[in-house]
């Protein structure tokens, strides 16, 4: 029927010897290890308006819009942020794709995402994308038990909805879910070179999004299939022909390997990792997408991105989506270069580099944060005023002046009678005018959350 032909059984392969249900799934390792695959374009597309988005409440039509200029903010023209993916299925993603559409963005480019339904393509054609990615559930669990038919039933399927969509002039993007508990020599090389075929035939390059449907993947080279990450770029580039283009890895972070992942990915074949803002998504989250561009940097030093629009992301999340940032989230999060710690306060005062692996200021517009509670000693005192009076390196107060000990012990009392609050700048301030009158305020201050000034 094909001419690359699947392994049909007559029960599914549910690799219960790597994932037994009752136990955590298990590492497997072998003793081959594919070469490292990285001369091409590394890319970034984003589904925080698709998969980011069923997991919160809808946005609205404007929130959509917003997000997406954020996207072509932060690329900058570059490029590298180079598509994004819309729902299609109401009203409010509809007329959403049509105003991003008519803001006229090379980058990112709008594509969308259906179920692989012939129905769907009528939805697509009249939001005028061209491209759409379809859902192709590739592992026994969603092909045995979900879809209830057979590997060929199944494939057959997919490749007549993958035709119906060139028929109508649309570049399809399968998404292989649940690739990494898939049999992959059973179905799924059998799968992607059918589509490979089938695709060439019209002219058109196929499009693989390997995914990671449960966040189950690991990004060990010497690990096993189907849960490797390099393994699976690799049998996708070196077996089933593809150019690093033509894939895309999706993953999940419900074990925490999200970002090293998506890198292992770029790094054994892969040109495109899927993310979302803040790594909102389905459970614990999606890649995040400002992971993935700081990776990026230290990859490639010649982009033109503009990482500090991710701070106008946060707002924006507070603000307009109600949706609360841990402190401690990575880059994002308000504790991200925020130090409580006394012995680290003294040692970013003697060289910023100490505590700060780089310049997050010129870098990020995130300048580093000292914060006062019970912790932070007379070097954060001192730190703190430093800063916030902005004393030159010749007025800089020394953790060992005696006004800063009078300000400590103010700080110690605090605590030992029962405070668990960071000290205010309002009180600090009160403290300063009272143990050192004679410093004043050198440069306008915006309030930060709690008792925080940059250095």
């Amino acid at each position: 029927m094909f001419k690359y032909d699947c392994t049909d059984i007559p029960q599914p392969n549910l690799y219960k010897d790597l994932f037994p249900y009752e136990e955590l799934p298990i590492y497997t390792f072998d003793s081959e290890i594919p070469a490292v695959d990285l001369d091409h374009d590394l890319l970034i597309s984003d589904t925080t308006l698709r998969d980011g988005q069923q997991s919160m409440r809808a946005f609205s039509t404007d929130q959509s819009v917003r997000l997406y200029e954020f996207l072509h903010e932060i690329d900058n023209g570059s490029g590298i942020i180079h598509q994004a993916e819309f729902f299609v299925y109401n009203d409010n993603d509809r007329k959403a794709i049509e105003k991003a559409m008519k803001l006229g963005y090379e980058f990112p480019e709008i594509t969308t995402w259906i179920r692989a339904d012939e129905r769907d393509f009528e939805i697509v054609r009249s939001v005028g994308v061209k491209e759409t990615g379809m859902l192709m559930s590739c592992s026994d669990y969603h092909i045995f038990k979900k879809l209830g038919k057979t590997r060929s039933q199944t494939m057959a399927g997919y490749l007549k909805v993958a035709e119906a969509a060139l028929k109508n002039g649309i570049r399809p993007r399968c998404h292989l879910e649940d690739m990494t508990r898939a049999d992959i020599y059973g179905f799924v090389v059998p799968l992607v070179k059918n589509l490979n075929d089938l695709c060439e035939s019209y002219g058109v390059k196929l499009k693989i999004r390997a995914c990671d449907t449960l966040g189950i993947a690991n990004p060990f080279p010497n690990g096993s299939i189907p849960r490797s990450v390099c393994k699976l770029m690799s049998i996708l580039r070196n077996e089933c022909g593809l150019l690093p283009e033509q894939i895309e890895w999706h993953g999940h972070n419900d074990f925490h390997y999200s970002v090293a992942n998506s890198v292992a990915a770029w790094m054994y074949g892969c040109a495109s990792v899927n993310s979302t803002l803040l790594g909102i998504g389905e459970r614990c989250g999606n890649t995040p997408l400002e992971g993935m561009l700081f990776q990026y940097g230290q990859f490639r030093r010649d982009h033109n991105l503009r990482l500090e629009v991710l701070n106008d992301v946060s707002d924006f999340f507070a603000k307009e989506l109600d949706y609360h940032i841990h402190e401690k989230y990575p880059l994002m999060g308000a504790d991200f270069n925020t130090t409580k710690a006394g012995i680290h306060a003294d040692g970013l005062l003697k060289d910023p580099e100490i505590y700060n692996s780089f310049d997050t200021k010129k870098i990020f517009s995130r300048p580093i944060v000292i914060m006062i509670n019970q912790a932070s000693g007379s070097a954060g005192i001192a730190g703190w005023i430093n800063n916030y009076y902005n004393l030159s390196d010749s007025e800089k107060l020394d953790k060992r002046d005696p006004r800063i000990d009078k300000i400590r012990t103010w700080v110690t009392n605090e605590y030992e009678s029962g405070r668990t609050s960071n000290i205010t700048n309002e009180e600090l301030r009160k403290l300063v005018e009272e143990y050192i009158p004679e410093l004043e305020p050198r440069h306008p201050h915006e309030e930060m959350a709690g008792s925080a000034i940059g250095i």
